[in-house]
């Protein structure tokens, strides 16, 4: 066991440093992790609104239930069926109780939509500090590449390859690639000694 935790160990540390000479490619993936979060969070908005809208319509169709039973109560006492108007009595006491569980449940879904939308503008300024984050990281390692030589820098070409969707020249884009993947294959035959 002592070589596998060595061994997990040195890789853990293999990455901490390349995140931390390309802080940018840490923040892209903080920046993917909260887009996650991000289409989560719309989508639990949408799920509790649309329960929302159900409980809504159940607490009307409940409402409606107690007008009619209390209008049968009326009409029995009026006709002296006491008998009838006890029974739909009880059935608007039945009815009520369930209006008012329904009531509770709607304003809990209310509080969690309203909690869900602040968690929402919360990620969304987050998400667009790490991107202005990233962009910065990006050009200060643009401007640290540009005053050092390529071979001074053993993953300068892993930051090309991020940008290299956004060259002109197809030819230059497709050697950025191919040199970024040369760099990860050696950075894994020199993490497989």
């Amino acid at each position: 066991m002592g070589l596998i935790e060595d061994m997990k160990r040195f890789l853990e540390s293999q990455i901490d440093d390349f995140l931390a000479k390309n802080p940018h490619l840490e923040l892209q993936v903080i920046g993917e992790q909260l887009a996650q979060q991000d289409n989560d969070t719309v989508q639990l908005i949408i799920d509790l609104q649309a329960q929302e809208k159900q409980t809504e319509q159940e607490i009307l169709n409940t409402a409606q239930e107690i007008k009619n039973w209390y209008d049968r109560v009326q009409k029995a006492t009026a006709a002296g069926r006491a008998d009838l108007a006890t029974a739909a009595q009880e059935r608007v006491n039945a009815l009520l109780p369930q209006g008012n569980q329904l009531w509770g449940k709607m304003q809990g879904l209310k509080e969690r939509t309203a909690k869900a939308q602040e968690l929402l503008q919360t990620i969304k300024t987050r998400r667009t500090e790490v991107k202005a984050k990233a962009a910065q990281a990006v050009r200060d390692r643009a401007a640290t590449s540009a005053s050092t030589s390529p071979n001074n820098s053993s993953w300068g070409s892993v930051n090309n390859y991020t940008s290299a969707s956004n060259i002109a020249d197809p030819l230059e884009a497709q050697f950025l690639r191919w040199e970024a993947d040369e760099e990860l294959e050696h950075l894994k035959r020199n993490l497989g000694k």
